[in-house]
């Protein structure tokens, strides 16, 4: 019932009816005092902090999933790469992250309290990942706690004003774009289209080089048993067969034509994002393979069955993002 009432929200945010006439008013609201508060932190009004190293915020402007995970994560190696020592620090996303203000995920944690985002970089990634409320917080606990660290990438957080920034890059879905450009809660923007041009980097997910500066494209090159690791399979083995795919991410959709254009015939089970998993949720009663996102998975290993197949992705981006985003850390 959620996802279909998300879906149906996210629908109604494409458009603009007479009913929109009712919410118009009220983003109108939420666009002046949005605009109130980060004046007040640009006047000093509001505290925010400085960080003794460079901080890059990877955002968005709208609700719902663009790609910004899959981004941090290749941003986080590159950087290793580079010869940088980087922290994450993100806001969480569980009901116990609400109570507790500072946590480091560990690659063991339960994401029922760090988070399924939080868990899955932090295994991805192995460098420190630390959640909590407020982002500054953090950044200094992590930073006091893991000195080496020498600059810090914040997963979502454009909006998080308390927390100065030196590098902004949000991530735009190239196929949902902007809706209807209204904010909430008559569209899906948080801020206005125009907040895009004072950022440092805007990265079109689902574009190529002919339509977007800066373009990346989530590829997928094996999947992997979430039972049993170890053994890895191509996507293409399950070329015309009938499979359960299973989403519980910001735009599910995206994740059902990928597998549908590798000719799977796909069965939907959308759910909610950060949906909290059940093993009796994903007891379809019969033997048809169960594929589902990686961050999904995170939150199913320990019902894991044999049949369930994970499809982790890898985000490609345009070449000319590495060397601006260095440019700007003065490399």
């Amino acid at each position: 019932m959620k996802a279909k009432l998300a879906t149906f929200i996210q629908q109604q945010w494409t458009r603009t009816g007479v009913w929109h006439l009712l919410l118009i008013p009220l983003s109108w609201l939420f666009a002046a005092l949005s605009n109130l508060r980060r004046l007040a932190y640009q006047y000093s009004l509001f505290p925010s902090f400085r960080l003794p190293v460079p901080v890059i915020v990877v955002g968005n402007i709208s609700v719902g999933g663009t790609g910004k995970t899959p981004l941090v994560i290749w941003l986080v190696k590159q950087l290793q790469a580079a010869g940088f020592h980087p922290l994450i620090v993100s806001r969480g996303y569980a009901a116990y992250a609400d109570v507790v203000d500072i946590r480091q995920v560990q690659p063991g944690s339960d994401p029922a309290i760090v988070g399924d985002e939080p868990l899955l970089m932090a295994q991805r990634t192995q460098v420190p990942v630390w959640i909590g409320r407020e982002r500054a917080k953090v950044a200094q606990a992590a930073l006091v706690n893991s000195p080496e660290c020498n600059v810090i990438v914040s997963d979502d957080g454009l909006q998080h004003y308390a927390l100065q920034r030196d590098i902004e890059i949000a991530v735009v879905d190239a196929a949902r774009l902007f809706g209807n450009r209204r904010l909430l809660p008559a569209g899906p923007l948080r801020e206005p289209v125009a907040r895009l041009s004072e950022v440092d980097a805007v990265v079109m997910n689902g574009a190529n080089g002919h339509e977007a500066g800066f373009y990346m494209q989530l590829v997928s090159h094996q999947l992997y048993n979430l039972k049993s690791p170890a053994s890895t399979c191509a996507l293409k083995v399950f070329e015309g067969q009938a499979v359960h795919a299973v989403a519980g991410i910001g735009n599910p959709q995206r994740f059902f034509t990928q597998l549908k254009s590798a000719g799977l015939e796909v069965i939907e089970h959308p759910f909610p994002d950060h949906h909290a998993f059940e093993a009796s949720q994903l007891a379809f009663g019969d033997d048809v393979p169960v594929i589902m996102t990686e961050k999904d998975a995170v939150k199913c290993a320990a019902f894991a069955q044999p049949n369930w197949w994970v499809m982790p992705v890898e985000a490609e981006l345009s070449p000319a993002f590495l060397p601006h985003v260095l440019s700007k850390l003065g490399v």
